[in-house]
């Protein structure tokens, strides 16, 4: 009996394992990574500033819930539009009904600004693959 009870005790104890392995793999794929969290830090920090791992980790939990909190607002509103692609635009709608209206402003113009280089890209891209048709061809 005791090595029956030695096994179910060791199966149960890798089952628990095991649902914390996974609990732990969810909770991280639904956080930022923490070295990038860490360098945005430092990058606004002074150089001799140091960050204790604690802050790094309550930090990566503010933003990823942040995060979080304005893509579902972004995502309902792409569901009840019956869309299914969530965009930049949908982003900045949900910062301004969320009251981030300071964040929608910069973001809108950032965003804004990429569509105009990504269209100059593309252009040149254009331009460049005519250029190689019209050299091939000669």
């Amino acid at each position: 009996m005791t090595v029956e009870k030695n096994m179910d005790d060791n199966v149960i104890g890798r089952a628990a394992s095991s649902i914390n392995d996974e609990n732990f793999i969810k909770e991280q794929e639904r956080l930022l990574p923490i070295a990038n969290v860490g360098r945005i830090m430092k990058g606004i920090l002074p150089s001799n500033a140091k960050i204790s791992k604690d802050s790094k980790e309550t930090m990566q939990e503010c933003v990823s819930e942040f995060i979080s909190f304005v893509t579902s607002e972004a995502s309902d509103k792409c569901r009840k539009e019956r869309r299914k692609t969530v965009n930049g635009d949908d982003v900045c709608w949900a910062l301004e009904t969320l009251g981030f209206d300071d964040f929608a402003g910069p973001i809108r113009r950032y965003l804004h600004r990429y569509r105009e280089i990504e269209v100059d890209r593309a252009n040149q891209d254009r331009v460049r693959n005519i250029v190689d048709d019209d050299q091939r061809e000669a």
